[in-house]
C-alpha cells in the first residue's frame, strides 16, 4: 500500500507537533510511512505515464524529482512553521523546471485528497501564449471545455483575475477563460480511497479523460504532448 492509515496519522500528528525537535524524534515515521512509500508510487507509476505521455517524468527522488520536500521556505512567510503537513507528487513535463510546469498532480493530506493536472501559477510568457491560444483558437478551447470525459471528472480551480487581462475586451466570449491565472482541473477523492489496490491504473485512468486540457496546453506552450 502507498498511502496508508499510518501516512495520514503521520500528517496529522505533525501538524499537531510543527518543530524541529518532534520531527527529528519521528522522522523514521516519515522515513517509514510516507517518504519511502510515495517514492515507490512514483516508480510504479513510471510505466503508466508513459502511457499518458511520453513527454512527462516520474522521478523517485524527494529533492529534485517529483516528490515535494516536506521542508517549508520559511525566509519569506510570516508562517514560521518548518514542515508541511500535506504530501505532494507531482509529474512534471520533461521540458519544465518547477511546479509550474505542465503537469499531473497528486495531493495527500488528511481531509483533503484530490488528483489534478494542468498548469499552476504558468510563468508570465506561458501565461501570454495560453490567452493567446484560447483568443485564435476558440474551437480548439470550447474541444476542452466541453469534452465530456474532463467536464465529468474535472472542476476548474485556481486564481483569476477581477478585470480583464490587457488587450482582451471585457465582452470577449472567453473572457472567463481569459481572466484564469491557473489552467489546473481538480478532483476530489475520499482519504479511504486513497490506499485502494488499483490507485496507480485508476489514476493513470482518470488523468487520461484530461487529454483534451492537456494538449490544448502543451500546443500553447510549445512543448509536445
Amino acid at each position: 500500500m502507498y498511502i496508508s492509515p499510518e501516512l495520514f496519522q503521520f500528517l496529522r500528528d505533525l501538524r499537531a507537533n510543527n518543530s524541529r525537535e518532534w520531527f527529528k524524534d519521528n522522522k523514521n515515521r516519515y522515513e517509514k510511512d510516507l517518504k519511502e512509500p510515495l517514492l515507490d508510487l512514483i516508480a510504479d507509476f513510471a510505466p503508466l505515464l508513459s502511457q499518458l505521455s511520453p513527454h512527462y517524468l516520474a522521478i523517485p527522488k524527494a529533492s529534485g524529482g517529483s516528490l515535494f520536500r516536506i521542508y517549508r521556505d520559511v525566509r519569506f512567510s510570516k508562517n514560521k512553521k518548518p514542515y508541511k503537513t500535506a504530501a505532494g507528487i507531482q509529474f512534471r513535463h520533461k521540458a519544465g523546471k518547477d511546479a509550474h510546469a505542465p503537469g499531473y498532480y497528486l495531493h495527500i493530506e488528511p481531509g483533503n485528497v484530490f488528483y489534478a493536472l494542468g498548469m499552476w501559477h504558468p510563468a508570465s510568457p506561458d501565461l501570454r501564449a495560453i490567452r493567446n491560444r484560447i483568443d485564435t483558437a476558440p474551437d480548439d478551447w470550447r474541444d476542452v471545455q466541453e469534452d465530456p470525459d474532463f467536464t465529468r471528472t474535472y472542476e476548474w480551480a485556481g486564481d483569476s483575475l477581477v478585470r480583464a487581462p490587457k488587450g482582451y475586451a471585457v465582452d470577449h466570449p472567453d473572457i472567463e477563460a481569459l481572466r484564469r491565472k491557473d489552467f489546473i482541473g481538480v478532483a476530489a477523492m475520499p482519504e479511504e480511497d486513497a490506499g485502494r489496490p488499483d490507485l496507480l491504473p485508476f489514476l493513470a485512468s482518470e488523468w487520461s479523460k484530461g487529454d483534451a486540457l492537456m494538449r490544448f496546453l502543451s500546443a500553447a506552450v510549445n512543448v509536445p504532448f
